[in-house]
């Protein structure tokens, strides 16, 4: 029986202030798709906080849970920039996000899925003739967390993976596991996979992974919808930690900042190495990934490449996104968020999020296309 552990999303705001960088102009011309998303070490002069008068109101988001804490250091440092601005966001799925977006309850809307061809269309209702633009803010890789008490080391191959999920495994003394993880004693305790309750982002894209490295295994596209019956479910990354907290032998895939204490967190098979998450490692497959053709102009999307296999690499990941409208006809919402998402994907907003979240900052092509995006939303 599918049992779900409701948590109630929180509203963010007025946190803790950070130190904020200093604010420079970003004189970018919009850019269309195409070429490598590239992302790496270094700094990116196209990627600078925008500089203008101070912003002022109280404006609200809602979406990807897995940008939480980043988000939380994002207000804060943006909040003490700008005394007068008070910036709400709930973390209620990218699922939720992205429709509160579209029924034009909230500003701008975070998700860790781009908008569908469907939501693209539904877009214009809110934001005119050009629609909204998903813009990238923040890459993390995607933790496979357990509680298993006895066992710190787990090895997982995609297909193991996908068995555990689909429940052809059971049991954590599988010869399937057990085969991956020669000198570990597995018990025989029952595995309890947990999932996300909401439409979420972090779901899509584990899926998507799943779909895209053990296709005959898991045969579900990528989807924000968990597709099967069963397991344990919760919801947001928080709502799932909690259950892997609280429940011997549960497995479960949240983002890598959301793991909670004391859970161990498996290596993945990557070509002929096993590779802990981390940040280094998932901005090595989005630098090599494509962006996503056939999408609108300044709709900066990357096509995640799940089967990257340079050593290093970590292709279970999610590029999380920052929806915002190209145009607004309010001049008091359209200059808050041009100036917040412009700060977010600066050099400072980047390191910032990745201090408090650990996820990998964006630099070269990637952080000027996400950064020419912002310069070409138009206000008024």
């Amino acid at each position: 029986m599918k049992r779900t552990h409701a948590v109630g999303a929180a509203v963010l705001a007025g946190l803790t202030a950070l130190a904020l960088a200093a604010c420079g102009s970003d004189n970018n011309t919009p850019t269309t798709g195409g070429g490598a998303a590239t992302t790496g070490a270094g700094s990116s002069s196209a990627a600078t906080t925008p500089a203008g008068a101070p912003i002022s109101g109280s404006f609200s988001g809602a979406g990807s849970s897995a940008q939480q804490q980043a988000m939380q250091a994002w207000i804060a440092a943006f909040q003490q920039q700008n005394s007068g601005l008070t910036i709400n966001y709930d973390p209620a799925g990218s699922g939720a996000g992205r429709q509160q977006f579209l029924a034009g309850g909230v500003v701008w809307a975070g998700s860790d899925a781009a908008m569908s061809a469907d939501e693209l269309t539904q877009s214009q209702k809110v934001c005119g003739t050009n629609g909204g633009w998903d813009i990238p803010v923040y890459i993390s890789p995607i933790a496979v967390a357990f509680n298993l008490p006895g066992v710190t080391s787990l090895n997982l191959a995609p297909a193991t993976i996908a068995k555990i999920f689909t429940g052809a495994i059971t049991t954590w003394n599988d010869p399937a596991i057990a085969a991956d993880n020669a000198g570990v004693t597995l018990p025989s305790t029952k595995i309890a996979t947990v999932h996300r309750s909401d439409k979420s982002g972090t779901t899509h894209n584990f899926t998507d992974y799943l779909n895209k490295t053990a296709p005959d295994v898991w045969t579900n596209a990528g989807n924000d919808a968990w597709p099967l019956n069963g397991g344990d479910s919760a919801q947001g990354n928080s709502g799932v930690a909690g259950v892997v907290t609280s429940t011997q032998g549960s497995i479960a895939y949240l983002d890598d900042s959301a793991v909670p204490q004391g859970a161990g967190v498996a290596k993945i098979k990557v070509g002929s190495e096993w590779n802990k998450p981390s940040a280094q490692g998932a901005a090595a497959v989005v630098s090599a990934s494509p962006l996503a053709t056939g999408r609108p102009t300044n709709d900066v999307v990357v096509n995640i490449d799940r089967t990257a296999s340079t050593s290093g690499d970590y292709p279970l990941l999610m590029v999380s996104y920052g929806i915002a409208c190209s145009t607004y006809t309010d001049t008091a919402k359209g200059n808050f968020v041009k100036s917040f998402l412009g700060y977010i994907v600066s050099d400072a907003g980047q390191q910032a999020g990745a201090q408090a979240a650990g996820s990998a900052p964006m630099s070269g092509a990637l952080a000027q296309k996400a950064a020419a995006s912002v310069a070409a939303i138009t206000v008024g």
